[in-house]
């Protein structure tokens, strides 16, 4: 089976004979295999399977543990993420377990599917017969190994600390691992399972807390905060509190001490670049190509005035060759149709384009064109029949009498728009120089009487908005309920409608409908429609358009005026974003370094409702069998703590606080933490193989065949060496 690894294999496997026995401590997050007898494990790897497939070939490689992120970039891992043989503490998925012991075999060295090494591995408090037993089977049938023992790794810890003189025979073993916590009594140097006390948090839960409350804090550096960075983080910045709501006042209050407390993860940054003064030969270079691209410019421009000059010339010999022949003709029939077989309706159009041909090419060719000789058509040139009546006029001369009073109406009333715009501009102008006198004179008054004024109109146009909502119960309408009627949604001109047509229903609605044969009637029909045009619902309102510009004014003169987007009508504003600097990308850890830990002693923060450490203590206490009553105080004087989850600063600290509050004064307290909190339970179990009495404590294969394993319900490690 193809591995992707950079775990290099053991070569020594050979020179070790046949009863050395192979010791394993197969934990929730590492998976650790050794030699019996020795100090260090020889293997240690993330007890983690990922199956992704070649990105070319399609083949499906097995990547177990720590992967070659190098040799993994040609894989597609988007659809076989890691997986865990474990369900809490508990190994329940054994294909995933059997690619696990197949891995770590292979990294000691064996050569060969049988493994002819006697057996020790570790596995957690009270675990399932079940599982124990499908272990075996695996074991046994799979790798052919003689003989198998299982054990506790926290009694394993416990046991190689007590030997170290450590801790006591007689005391607690607090564990806190990767997915569960365990307390655990010992009496004379064997654990009491019946009084073991087990919670479902450990470090996973630690670093998924974490993880989640830096993900809210820090959403645009989501990407960064990966599983393993955040475990980092973890295990570098977090510590235990010993009273966890002094510390968070403590941070509340934001003094000196919360500072120095406060630790900063910089994310890589890279400052924009700052922009230098170009160098003078920038500029010359830069002033070379403008020149270039200025003397193209103006040979196109020349190009394109010969062209025209051309096209000029060309148009005004047709039109003199067209008027040379006009003199030639004399029936005014014969001239009107020959004009329209050219294009043009009678000999003085046709003369006026050869006068504004001359005028053109004359400018083309950059001469001056005299006063004189500047060619204005009239009106009444230009739209001669208007004025003759139309029972002289031909049919076809009838429609040209109505495209000529359509073209002048039109072009009357765009000149009547552009002296009304060119006006306005003229008046805006002199506004804008009025305005420009005032603020030179005195500026700051000048700004204040403008925000004053933006204040003033911003306040009207919302009260105006309320109005409009909700009518401010201007109706009379005291609406309780919070409801908006038809009357309080209408405005000062439609109501004044309704108040007339109600008026008029209730004066005629008494017999025979009459109404509009009198002239009062009507003026009343003429009242309702001024009231109907009067309606500014959608009509540009004046003081909108003034707020608009007194917002722009003060953008301009102000660089501190920010324009809030409620202010009545007015266009919300564009974000001003500023250059990102080093602040922004920094994880700040405040209180996340003692609120993610807490969840050991306080589970119910992410919503599991189970005891925490120092309260598993006395469950487990309370717990112990009457024939051992009486050793609580010798227990609580001699309590190791191990584990990966316990290397936490405060720690021990925040036990004792703990266990004392729930133990009658004056008993002694002693917390001590293990030498190696995560390999002492290899270790314990590496010295225990060694031993002599090992080969009666393992179950061998032939009482695998003969009992089965339902033997196991009854099998019990004995740590006693």
């Amino acid at each position: 089976m193809p591995f992707i690894s950079k775990i290099e294999r053991q070569s020594d496997y050979g020179s070790f004979n046949s009863s050395h026995p192979i010791v394993i401590d197969n934990g929730a997050s590492y998976f650790r295999i050794g030699w019996a007898g020795e100090n260090e494990p020889r293997v240690i790897f993330r007890n983690i399977v990922q199956r992704p497939r070649h990105k070319t070939t399609g083949e499906t490689v097995t990547v177990v543990g720590d992967h070659n992120p190098v040799l993994l970039k040609y894989f597609d891992c988007t659809r076989s993420g890691p997986r865990s043989a474990f369900e809490s503490n508990v190994v329940y998925q054994f294909e995933i377990m059997e690619y696990i012991l197949d891995f770590g075999f292979d990294r000691l060295g064996a050569d060969q599917s049988q493994i002819d090494h006697p057996i020790l591995i570790t596995e957690c408090a009270c675990n399932p017969v079940q599982s124990r037993g499908k272990m075996a089977e695996l074991l046994f049938e799979s790798y052919g190994v003689p003989s198998v023992a299982f054990g506790v790794d926290a009694a394993f810890s416990y046991k190689y600390n007590q030997q170290l003189g450590i801790c006591s025979d007689t005391g607690l073993a607090i564990t806190s691992g990767f997915t569960t916590s365990h307390v655990i009594p010992f009496i004379n140097g064997e654990p009491v399972y019946e009084a073991c006390c087990r919670t479902n948090v450990g470090g996973y839960h630690v670093t998924d807390y974490l993880k989640q409350l830096l993900s809210l804090k820090y959403p645009h550096h989501i990407s960064k905060l990966t599983w393993e960075r955040v475990e980092e983080l973890k295990m570098e910045h977090c510590y235990i509190a010993a009273d966890y709501a002094s510390e968070v006042q403590l941070f509340q209050r934001g003094d000196k001490e919360a500072e120095d407390k406060t630790r900063c993860w910089q994310l890589p940054w890279t400052p924009s670049p700052v922009e230098e003064p170009p160098s003078e030969e920038e500029i010359a270079r830069k002033a070379a190509l403008k020149e270039k691209q200025s003397q193209r410019l103006r040979e196109m421009a020349e190009a394109k005035r010969s062209s025209k000059i051309n096209e000029l010339e060309n148009e005004l010999k047709g039109l003199e060759f067209l008027l040379e022949e006009l003199k030639d003709i004399e029936e005014d029939d014969e001239i009107v149709s020959f004009l329209a077989s050219r294009g043009y309706a009678s000999k003085r159009e046709a003369e006026s384009a050869f006068a504004k041909v001359t005028q053109s090419l004359r400018k083309a060719k950059g001469e001056q064109v005299p006063s004189e000789e500047k060619v204005d058509i009239s009106a009444a040139e230009k739209y001669y029949l208007i004025d003759i009546p139309d029972d002289e006029l031909s049919a076809e001369q009838l429609k040209e009498k109505r495209r000529q009073v359509f073209l002048k109406s039109t072009t009357e009333a765009r000149q009547r728009a552009k002296q009304r715009r060119l006006d306005e501009e003229l008046e805006k102008e002199k506004e804008k120089k009025l305005e420009e006198q005032k603020r030179m004179e005195n500026p700051e008054r000048y700004l204040e009487q403008l925000r004053a004024k933006y204040k003033e109109l911003s306040e009207k146009l919302e009260q105006r908005k309320r109005l409009k909502t909700n009518g401010n119960n201007a109706n009379g309408n005291n609406n309780v309920s919070g409801g908006v009627g038809r009357g309080e949604r209408l405005n000062a001109a439609q109501r004044e409608r309704m108040r007339l047509l109600t008026t008029a229903a209730f004066d005629r609605g008494k017999g025979e409908d009459t109404f509009g044969q009198r002239d009062e009637d009507w003026q009343l029909y003429k009242l309702m429609s001024r009231d109907n045009d009067d309606d500014d619902d959608d009509k540009p309102d004046h003081d909108e358009t003034e707020l608009a510009r007194i917002s722009s004014r003060l953008r301009e003169i102000d660089p501190t005026f920010f324009p809030g987007s409620e202010s009545g009508a007015s266009a919300s504003e564009a974000p001003r974003f500023r250059p990102l600097t080093k602040e922004d990308f920094q994880i700040i850890l405040g209180v996340e370094r003692f609120r993610c830990p807490e969840v050991l002693f306080n589970p119910n923060f992410i919503g599991i409702d189970q005891s925490g450490l120092d309260e598993m203590v006395g469950v487990s206490l309370r717990r112990l069998p009457s024939w051992v009553q009486g050793l609580e105080d010798k227990m609580t004087s001699s309590i190791l703590v191990t584990g990966g989850s316990c290397l936490y600063p405060g720690m021990g600290e925040r036990l004792e606080a703990g266990i004392q509050m729930i133990r009658p004064c004056g008993t002694p307290i002693k917390v001590v933490r293990a030498t190696d909190p995560i390999m002492d339970s290899w270790r314990g179990a590496s010295v225990y193989a060694a031993a002599m009495q090992f080969p009666q404590q393992t179950f061998s294969r032939t009482d695998y065949y003969e009992k089965g394993e339902d033997w196991l319900r009854s099998y019990k490690f004995r740590y006693t060496i």
